[in-house]
């Protein structure tokens, strides 16, 4: 039986291995055919060898990125086990660093190797297109890098918006005024913006104008312009609505768009905005567009297998 030998050097096996081997356990997983084996600071693997030639390179990738980051967990490896190269995970070391402090302190970055894209993206881009499904972080860390552009003087101010497509014709019928009927569909804008930013100091910027979030059918006939500005839950935007957006960029502007084509609630037969333009500014230069996926998901581990058993279903149809 052919045999590798791995050598942690300065790498700390306990950081690298896991709380109880987990990471080794994910493995193992991974390659079922090998026998694998962690003791000390030193992994072995025992099997065929064009596995072992595969392992020893995704083994290098793993190494790599720890090296670099100091931190492994399952969807750093998932990630990494799955990828064609390390370009599909490896980023710059800016785009891990803290985007902002909390609410409570707490420093909030982007995790996953596809967020820290979108970082980068929004960097280099005015405009960026984020698509994948629900608890990727998509308006988390758009919202986290709209804070941070606002704190570091980038721009005068955040504008949040989403079309009120639930919320229909049927908008009258709800009690209160017209700021209490938008807020439940507003709300995931409010949640991110409070884990963000104290209270006190969220509800002055929302007073002076500072921040702004309003139903995207506000946004007509204004010129957005030194503004960070999110159009959220955009693949229920029309050809129109999404036009009207998409021109509504002023001078120092930057706008990201986030979505998920899988989960559109326009009526049949309605083209989403979002499809469309993702295919007609394809290639356009000053606009970034990153594709997240079930391996973006930082919500409970549930949602993961949520969102994989339903592509299942819907691969089927």
């Amino acid at each position: 039986m052919n045999e590798i030998i791995i050598e942690l050097q300065e790498i700390s096996p306990k950081e690298f291995f896991g709380t109880g081997n987990e990471n080794i356990t994910l493995l193992k997983k991974y390659f079922p055919k090998l026998k694998i084996v962690a003791r000390g600071n030193t992994i072995k693997a025992f099997g065929d060898e064009e596995l072992l030639d595969e392992f020893d390179r995704r083994m290098t990738m793993l190494l790599k990125h720890f090296s670099k980051y100091n931190k492994l967990d399952e969807n750093v490896i998932e990630r990494v086990l799955t990828s064609q190269s390390s370009d599909d995970f490896n980023t710059s070391e800016k785009s891990g660093e803290v985007l902002v402090h909390g609410a409570n302190g707490k420093p909030i970055k982007a995790i996953t190797a596809n967020q820290r894209k979108m970082v980068e993206l929004m960097r280099k881009n005015d405009m960026v297109f984020a698509i994948g499904p629900a608890g990727t972080g998509k308006t988390y860390t758009g919202v986290a890098l709209a804070v941070k552009a606002l704190k570091n003087k980038e721009v005068k101010r955040i504008i949040l918006t989403r079309p009120a497509v639930e919320a229909g014709e049927n908008l009258g019928f709800l009690p209160g005024d017209l700021k209490e009927k938008l807020d439940p569909y507003m709300q995931p804008l409010y949640d991110a913006l409070r884990d963000m930013i104290p209270a006190e100091k969220l509800a002055q910027y929302i007073e002076n104008g500072t921040i702004q979030i309003a139903p995207l059918a506000f946004m007509r006939g204004r010129t957005l312009d030194h503004a960070f500005v999110i159009l959220d839950e955009g693949q229920n935007t029309t050809h129109a609505q999404m036009k009207m957006f998409l021109t509504r960029m002023g001078k120092s502007a930057k706008f990201l768009l986030t979505g998920d084509p899988g989960q559109i609630d326009l009526p049949r037969r309605t083209i989403s905005g979002l499809k469309e333009a993702l295919l007609i500014l394809k290639g356009v230069e000053g606009v970034g567009m990153i594709f997240l996926d079930d391996k973006d998901v930082v919500r409970h581990k549930l949602v993961k297998k949520i969102i994989e058993a339903y592509k299942n279903i819907e691969n089927r149809e």
